[in-house]
């Protein structure tokens, strides 16, 4: 039978990390149940996970990290569990206190929960704390608490944040193998530069004018990257210095967004990426009760894409006007006539929420075909050509060895 991680709390309120090994999910919380435990969370273990194996996750970085929003998801997931068994706030917080592994969420946790306890409402709380807790967060947890449902816009949150961290991860382990790639072939690059042809330079010396181009070339290059390697380093800062700085003011932002729409696969992959972002957003605060106008607002700021951004300006005040959100969205250039005709439907119906979560989620599944696509190509092409930079390379030093047998001694 499988083994399931689990983090539990007993009738004292002390928390538990352990595995337990059962035939199923059900099973497991089924068990934890008639021990007298409350499970908090489960998941699928590896078999070769012990139990000890709890004992011994505790980041020691987490002091010197911020607050992750991995850390902020187990957290939202884990409150509402506590919420749902029946446990007010201020214990859930406590618990969740005591079960935190990350440091520094500790003291948020702890503020919060110093907070709450002096009368402040959880909203109120989380909003004296905005680097971790965003607007769309907090203003969903305030609809929550006026609509008298925390616990499930709390799971809606959480799903939230999984679906958005899922999709996160699946393109940051995606660009691992082409980053390698990269790295692999500039250190050869490097390591041929620095060491390899500098040995092969004392050999080539009393060669003359015998030596081929392409080899003296490759030899004054070499002697330039080892004594002047500090130049390119300046050169590179203030390039990175000078585009930090352009792309901090709002006319040269805006331009590098319009560049990044143009370009060919990734323009439409951000346009993507921020269709699914918006949808989920929008679907899940009107679900939760929150008005179409902050919603939009909401969904706004989540947005990184200045040309999108301006976009949305345009989709609130026409909503504000009093147009349903598919005429607005139809005369953008962000959505396309699919999702636009899904919303339309959605409004007719009166489903919105559920018609923009289902749009999410089939852009988010777009999404990862389209990277798993660029990817795809990214290898080949990055094969190619560090095969053909470290080629010539190659080739051009055993030019220069074949023309040593046309010197005349």
């Amino acid at each position: 039978m499988p083994l399931y991680a689990y983090k539990a709390v007993d009738p004292s309120g002390k928390v538990s990390n352990s595995v337990i090994e059962a035939g199923s999910e059900k099973d497991a919380v089924n068990l934890l149940q008639n021990a007298g435990l409350m499970p908090i969370r489960i998941s699928v273990s590896s078999q070769k996970e012990s139990k000890v194996s709890g004992l011994l996750s505790i980041d020691i970085l987490s002091f010197f990290q911020r607050v992750s929003p991995k850390d902020v998801m187990h957290f939202t997931q884990d409150l509402t569990a506590l919420l749902e068994a029946g446990l007010p706030v201020d214990r859930s917080l406590g618990i969740l206190l005591e079960a935190t592994e990350s440091l520094k969420f500790k003291e948020t946790i702890k503020d919060i929960l110093k907070a709450i306890e002096g009368g402040v409402s959880l909203s109120e709380a989380l909003g004296r704390h905005p680097k971790v807790f965003s607007d769309f967060y907090i203003n969903m947890i305030k609809a929550g608490e006026a609509g008298g449902i925390l616990s499930r816009v709390l799971e809606r949150l959480g799903i939230f944040l999984e679906t958005s961290q899922e999709l996160k991860d699946y393109i940051k382990s995606a660009m691992i193998y082409p980053l390698f790639l990269l790295g692999v072939g500039g250190l050869s690059i490097i390591v041929l530069m620095t060491y390899v042809i500098p040995n092969f330079s004392v050999i080539f010396a009393d060669m003359g004018d015998a030596i081929p181009w392409s080899t003296k070339l490759l030899l004054d290059a070499s002697h330039a990257f080892r004594s002047y390697w500090w130049v390119g380093i300046i050169v590179v800062a203030c390039i990175y210095i000078i585009l930090r700085k352009l792309l901090k003011s709002p006319k040269g932002k805006i331009r590098f967004d319009a560049l990044k729409m143009k370009l060919p696969f990734v323009g439409d992959l951000i346009r993507k990426i921020e269709v699914g972002r918006i949808s989920r957003t929008l679907g899940t605060l009107i679900e939760s009760g929150v008005p179409i106008l902050n919603a939009i607002i909401l969904a706004k700021d989540i947005v990184s894409n200045q040309i999108i951004t301006r976009a949305m300006d345009g989709i609130y005040n026409k909503v504000k006007e009093g147009e349903n959100l598919s005429h607005p969205l139809s005369q953008t250039d962000i959505f396309p006539s699919l999702a636009i005709h899904m919303i339309r439907v959605g409004e007719e119906t009166g489903n919105l929420s559920g018609m923009l979560l289902k749009l999410s989620d089939n852009y988010e599944k777009v999404v990862k075909n389209l990277v798993k696509r660029i990817v795809s190509l990214m290898e080949p092409v990055m094969i190619l050509i560090m095969g053909v930079v470290i080629g010539s390379i190659v080739v051009s030093m055993l030019m220069a060895i074949f023309s040593m047998n046309d010197i005349s001694f």
